[in-house]
Protein backbone atom coordinates (compact mmCIF):
# COMPACT_ATOMS: atom_id res chain seq x y z
CA UNK A 1 0.00 0.00 0.00
CA UNK A 2 1.44 3.43 -1.03
CA UNK A 3 1.33 6.00 1.76
CA UNK A 4 1.84 9.03 -0.56
CA UNK A 5 0.00 9.73 -3.75
CA UNK A 6 2.26 11.24 -6.44
CA UNK A 7 0.22 14.48 -6.60
CA UNK A 8 0.25 14.85 -2.83
CA UNK A 9 4.00 14.37 -2.76
CA UNK A 10 4.48 17.08 -5.41
CA UNK A 11 2.19 19.45 -3.51
CA UNK A 12 4.07 18.80 -0.27
CA UNK A 13 7.43 19.47 -1.87
CA UNK A 14 6.10 22.65 -3.41
CA UNK A 15 4.96 23.92 -0.03
CA UNK A 16 8.35 23.15 1.51
CA UNK A 17 10.19 24.96 -1.29
CA UNK A 18 7.83 27.93 -1.00
CA UNK A 19 8.40 28.19 2.74
CA UNK A 20 12.15 28.00 2.23
CA UNK A 21 12.05 30.84 -0.28
CA UNK A 22 9.95 32.97 2.05
CA UNK A 23 12.46 32.34 4.81
CA UNK A 24 15.36 33.43 2.62
CA UNK A 25 13.52 36.60 1.62
CA UNK A 26 12.82 37.41 5.25
CA UNK A 27 16.48 36.98 6.13
CA UNK A 28 17.47 39.23 3.25
CA UNK A 29 15.57 42.12 4.83
CA UNK A 30 13.55 44.85 3.09
CA UNK A 31 13.81 45.30 -0.66
CA UNK A 32 16.34 47.87 -1.83
CA UNK A 33 14.63 50.86 -3.43
CA UNK A 34 15.56 51.82 -6.95
CA UNK A 35 17.87 54.85 -7.25
CA UNK A 36 15.89 58.09 -7.42
CA UNK A 37 15.66 59.49 -10.95
CA UNK A 38 16.40 63.21 -11.04
CA UNK A 39 15.21 65.17 -14.08
CA UNK A 40 17.73 67.81 -15.19
CA UNK A 41 15.31 70.18 -16.93
CA UNK A 42 17.02 72.91 -18.90
CA UNK A 43 18.51 74.18 -22.15
CA UNK A 44 21.81 73.66 -23.99
CA UNK A 45 23.81 74.10 -20.78
CA UNK A 46 22.04 71.05 -19.42
CA UNK A 47 21.96 69.18 -22.72
CA UNK A 48 25.75 69.39 -23.13
CA UNK A 49 26.02 71.46 -26.29
CA UNK A 50 29.34 71.19 -28.13
CA UNK A 51 30.74 68.42 -25.91
CA UNK A 52 31.20 64.70 -26.39
CA UNK A 53 28.59 62.78 -24.41
CA UNK A 54 30.63 61.89 -21.33
CA UNK A 55 31.88 65.48 -20.89
CA UNK A 56 28.42 67.07 -20.70
CA UNK A 57 26.75 68.46 -17.61
CA UNK A 58 24.46 65.50 -16.94
CA UNK A 59 27.05 62.72 -17.32
CA UNK A 60 29.56 64.61 -15.17
CA UNK A 61 26.92 65.32 -12.52
CA UNK A 62 25.74 61.71 -12.59
CA UNK A 63 29.32 60.52 -12.03
CA UNK A 64 29.83 63.12 -9.26
CA UNK A 65 26.81 62.03 -7.21
CA UNK A 66 27.82 58.39 -7.67
CA UNK A 67 31.34 59.15 -6.40
CA UNK A 68 29.80 60.82 -3.35
CA UNK A 69 27.71 57.79 -2.45
CA UNK A 70 24.28 58.95 -3.60
CA UNK A 71 21.87 56.41 -5.09
CA UNK A 72 20.51 58.41 -8.01
CA UNK A 73 20.34 58.65 -11.78
CA UNK A 74 20.42 62.06 -13.46
CA UNK A 75 18.11 62.17 -16.50
CA UNK A 76 19.03 64.59 -19.30
CA UNK A 77 16.02 66.75 -20.22
CA UNK A 78 18.04 69.60 -21.71
CA UNK A 79 16.92 71.04 -25.04
CA UNK A 80 19.28 73.37 -26.89
CA UNK A 81 17.77 76.79 -27.50
CA UNK A 82 14.88 76.20 -25.12
CA UNK A 83 13.33 79.15 -23.30
CA UNK A 84 11.20 79.14 -20.17
CA UNK A 85 8.14 79.18 -22.46
CA UNK A 86 9.37 76.02 -24.18
CA UNK A 87 9.98 74.42 -20.81
CA UNK A 88 6.48 75.27 -19.61
CA UNK A 89 5.07 73.68 -22.78
CA UNK A 90 6.90 70.37 -22.28
CA UNK A 91 7.03 69.98 -18.51
CA UNK A 92 3.95 67.81 -18.10
CA UNK A 93 5.12 65.08 -20.45
CA UNK A 94 8.70 65.36 -19.18
CA UNK A 95 7.69 64.55 -15.60
CA UNK A 96 7.04 60.87 -16.18
CA UNK A 97 5.92 58.69 -13.23
CA UNK A 98 9.46 57.37 -12.66
CA UNK A 99 10.86 60.84 -11.90
CA UNK A 100 11.49 61.50 -8.20
CA UNK A 101 13.01 65.00 -8.24
CA UNK A 102 13.88 67.84 -10.61
CA UNK A 103 16.74 70.28 -11.20
CA UNK A 104 15.41 73.39 -12.95
CA UNK A 105 18.02 75.24 -15.03
CA UNK A 106 16.09 77.37 -17.50
CA UNK A 107 16.19 81.08 -18.32
CA UNK A 108 19.52 81.64 -20.06
CA UNK A 109 17.98 81.91 -23.52
CA UNK A 110 15.30 84.30 -22.26
CA UNK A 111 18.10 86.51 -20.98
CA UNK A 112 20.17 86.30 -24.18
CA UNK A 113 17.13 87.37 -26.20
CA UNK A 114 16.15 90.11 -23.79
CA UNK A 115 12.73 88.56 -23.19
CA UNK A 116 10.49 90.07 -20.53
CA UNK A 117 11.48 88.77 -17.07
CA UNK A 118 7.84 88.87 -15.95
CA UNK A 119 6.94 86.39 -18.70
CA UNK A 120 9.89 84.20 -17.74
CA UNK A 121 8.74 84.28 -14.11
CA UNK A 122 5.25 83.14 -15.14
CA UNK A 123 6.71 80.27 -17.15
CA UNK A 124 8.98 79.14 -14.33
CA UNK A 125 6.03 79.39 -11.98
CA UNK A 126 4.04 77.06 -14.26
CA UNK A 127 6.90 74.55 -14.29
CA UNK A 128 7.14 74.61 -10.51
CA UNK A 129 3.38 74.19 -10.21
CA UNK A 130 3.60 70.99 -12.25
CA UNK A 131 6.34 69.65 -9.99
CA UNK A 132 4.41 70.63 -6.88
CA UNK A 133 1.29 68.84 -8.14
CA UNK A 134 3.39 65.66 -8.28
CA UNK A 135 4.93 66.37 -4.86
CA UNK A 136 8.44 66.39 -6.34
CA UNK A 137 11.33 68.12 -4.58
CA UNK A 138 13.00 70.69 -6.81
CA UNK A 139 16.35 72.45 -6.98
CA UNK A 140 16.06 75.85 -8.67
CA UNK A 141 19.35 76.90 -10.28
CA UNK A 142 19.52 80.63 -10.88
CA UNK A 143 21.14 82.74 -13.56
CA UNK A 144 22.40 86.30 -13.35
CA UNK A 145 21.76 88.80 -16.13
CA UNK A 146 24.48 91.16 -17.35
CA UNK A 147 23.86 94.89 -17.31
CA UNK A 148 23.22 95.12 -21.07
CA UNK A 149 19.47 95.58 -20.69
CA UNK A 150 19.65 98.03 -17.80
CA UNK A 151 19.48 97.75 -14.01
CA UNK A 152 15.71 97.21 -13.86
CA UNK A 153 15.89 94.23 -16.20
CA UNK A 154 18.79 92.72 -14.25
CA UNK A 155 17.05 93.18 -10.91
CA UNK A 156 13.81 91.60 -12.15
CA UNK A 157 15.57 88.71 -13.87
CA UNK A 158 17.98 87.86 -11.05
CA UNK A 159 15.26 88.04 -8.39
CA UNK A 160 12.80 85.63 -9.97
CA UNK A 161 14.84 82.54 -9.06
CA UNK A 162 15.19 83.03 -5.28
CA UNK A 163 11.63 84.40 -5.09
CA UNK A 164 10.11 81.35 -6.78
CA UNK A 165 12.31 78.91 -4.87
CA UNK A 166 11.12 80.42 -1.60
CA UNK A 167 7.47 80.45 -2.72
CA UNK A 168 7.57 76.73 -3.54
CA UNK A 169 9.84 75.60 -0.73
CA UNK A 170 12.44 74.48 -3.26
CA UNK A 171 16.18 74.25 -2.81
CA UNK A 172 18.06 77.12 -4.42
CA UNK A 173 21.51 77.56 -5.97
CA UNK A 174 22.34 81.14 -6.85
CA UNK A 175 24.05 80.82 -10.25
CA UNK A 176 24.68 77.97 -12.67
CA UNK A 177 28.15 79.41 -13.38
CA UNK A 178 29.10 79.99 -9.73
CA UNK A 179 31.73 77.25 -9.83
CA UNK A 180 33.77 79.19 -12.38
CA UNK A 181 34.44 81.96 -9.88
CA UNK A 182 33.94 85.70 -10.05
CA UNK A 183 37.28 86.79 -11.45
CA UNK A 184 38.21 88.77 -14.54
CA UNK A 185 35.87 87.67 -17.38
CA UNK A 186 38.84 87.37 -19.72
CA UNK A 187 40.44 84.90 -17.31
CA UNK A 188 37.25 82.84 -17.13
CA UNK A 189 37.17 82.36 -20.91
CA UNK A 190 39.51 79.40 -20.59
CA UNK A 191 36.55 77.48 -19.17
CA UNK A 192 34.36 78.17 -22.19
CA UNK A 193 34.04 76.92 -25.72
CA UNK A 194 34.93 79.35 -28.55
CA UNK A 195 31.37 80.75 -28.56
CA UNK A 196 31.99 82.23 -25.09
CA UNK A 197 28.58 80.97 -23.91
CA UNK A 198 28.84 77.24 -23.34
CA UNK A 199 31.37 75.80 -20.88
CA UNK A 200 34.01 73.34 -22.03
CA UNK A 201 34.58 70.02 -20.26
CA UNK A 202 36.84 71.60 -17.62
CA UNK A 203 34.30 74.34 -16.99
CA UNK A 204 31.50 71.81 -16.62
CA UNK A 205 33.60 69.95 -14.06
CA UNK A 206 33.95 73.10 -11.94
CA UNK A 207 30.23 73.84 -12.28
CA UNK A 208 29.38 70.32 -11.14
CA UNK A 209 31.77 70.51 -8.17
CA UNK A 210 30.01 73.66 -6.95
CA UNK A 211 26.46 72.51 -7.63
CA UNK A 212 26.93 68.92 -6.50
CA UNK A 213 26.33 69.39 -2.73
CA UNK A 214 22.93 70.98 -3.45
CA UNK A 215 22.06 68.05 -5.69
CA UNK A 216 22.91 65.70 -2.82
CA UNK A 217 20.44 67.65 -0.67
CA UNK A 218 17.82 67.25 -3.38
CA UNK A 219 18.39 63.49 -3.56
CA UNK A 220 18.14 63.25 0.23
CA UNK A 221 14.78 65.05 0.12
CA UNK A 222 13.52 62.70 -2.58
CA UNK A 223 14.60 59.62 -0.63
CA UNK A 224 13.00 60.95 2.56
CA UNK A 225 9.67 61.40 0.78
CA UNK A 226 9.70 57.79 -0.44
CA UNK A 227 10.04 56.36 3.06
Amino acid sequence: MRLFHKGFLTYGLGRLVGKALLGLLALAGPAIADPVRVLAFGDSLTQGYGLVAQEGFVPQLDAWVDEHGAEATIVNAGVSGDTTAGGAARIDWSLTPDIGAMILTLGGNDMLRGLDPSAARENLDAILQSAQARELPVLVVGMTAPGNFGPEYKQAFDAMYPDLAQAYGALYFEDFFAGLGAGDPSELQRYFQPDGIHPNAEGVGLIVDALGPKVLELIARANAQER
